[in-house]
């Protein structure tokens, strides 16, 4: 066991009911933060009630972005067990992250406690509904004021706890998306391969675009060619085709999602013919037009599999198995949940339970 210090609050919230949760509005009552100095390593790791923070203005974050976040969630079962999925691919990929914004990395096991601990304490705030979650953002921030373009040599690890509410409120929906021709996400080299902020800012302007045309998320090409496909919105993509599945292979540009990863194991155990390559755009159009293309997904931590029923490029669009969920798509989505949630048994270790009670 780490130390951990707890300040329990002594004004407990209203929590918010099951039906009326959406994503990311409502946080729980209590926080974790551990501080970084340079030449002291990490220290300090407590947990305090949830508050606002006293920063700088001339924070290192708010200047140059230096930071890098997580995103994993924690399941109520119908035993009132508390669990979370595969939390240790998170965290390593937290420091994979760290290592390329010049962050110092933490120690793995204080985080996965860390988080453990946090949720014990707010496990009221894990909703019972079905499909709802305790969403749980661990995070890294750079805190040394100074406006000089360098590593900062002061951090802050943080997590905050929000219920979260059914990602679908009836079956899973397939969505359209667009094809993304002016602008590109990331390319080798970059940050692609990294959870950090300014991915996400600098991807807004093409969901904005699309949002307004009536499509819900971006098809991102490769930087280098624009030929390539990389990911959907902010989650990896699979696509059915002659009865194989085939996602990009991480190429230093791409996210390795979580689910992701998991989406491969379950495909491989059923005995589906996965390949992680190099995947052109004109593949997949071809494919369609030759009526190959079975079926299309995103995989993400937020909506677990996301069907994919329509594909806008150049002013065409191509439907996918006639705007319907496939069935792999679903058999893929039931299992992962069904895992999370305890009604499936678990092959591969993957649930890490909440101490139980």
């Amino acid at each position: 066991m780490h130390n951990i210090s707890i300040t329990q609050t002594k004004n407990n919230k209203q929590k918010p009911k099951d039906e009326a949760l959406v994503f990311g509005r409502q946080f729980t009552d209590h926080m974790f933060l551990m501080d970084y100095k340079e030449g002291e390593g990490w220290y300090d790791a407590r947990i305090v009630p949830y508050q606002p923070l006293e920063m700088d203005p001339a924070a290192m974050i708010f200047h140059y972005g230096q930071t890098v976040f997580e995103g994993l969630k924690a399941y109520r079962t119908k035993d009132d067990t508390i669990q979370l999925f595969r939390p240790e691919e998170n965290v390593k990929r937290l420091n994979r992250s760290n290592a390329r914004m010049c962050i110092p990395e933490v120690d793995e096991d204080i985080a996965l406690e860390a988080i453990k601990t946090l949720v014990d304490l707010d496990r009221d705030w894990v909703p019972h509904k079905e499909g709802t979650s305790l969403y749980i953002r661990p995070f890294v921030i750079a805190t040394e004021p100074y406006l000089g373009v360098s590593a900062s040599k002061t951090y802050t690890f943080m997590i905050i706890l929000s219920p979260v509410g059914a990602y679908y409120d009836a079956g899973i929906d397939p969505v359209k998306i667009a094809v993304e021709n002016d602008y590109i996400r990331a390319v080798k080299g970059g940050t692609g391969e990294a959870k950090t902020a300014g991915n996400y800012a600098g991807s807004m302007i093409a969901q904005e675009n699309v949002a307004k045309k009536g499509y819900a998320q971006v098809l991102w090409l490769d930087g280098h060619e624009k030929k390539y496909i990389e990911e959907v919105g902010s989650m990896n993509v699979f696509f059915k085709i002659d009865g194989k599945v085939i996602t990009p292979h991480l190429s230093g540009s791409i996210l390795p999602g979580v689910t992701r990863k998991s989406v491969i194991q379950l495909l491989m155990d059923w005995g589906i013919e996965v390949q992680e390559r190099p995947i052109l755009l004109s593949e997949v159009l071809t494919a369609h037009a030759n009526g190959l293309l079975e079926e299309a997904f995103g995989s993400g931590t937020a909506a677990v599999i996301s069907p994919i029923g329509e594909l806008f490029y150049n002013e065409t669009s191509y439907v996918i198995n006639n705007h319907q969920t496939g069935a792999l798509s679903k058999r893929v989505y039931d299992t992962l949940t069904g895992i999370q949630y305890g009604t499936i048994v678990d092959p591969h270790d993957w649930i890490v339970k909440v101490n139980p009670k």
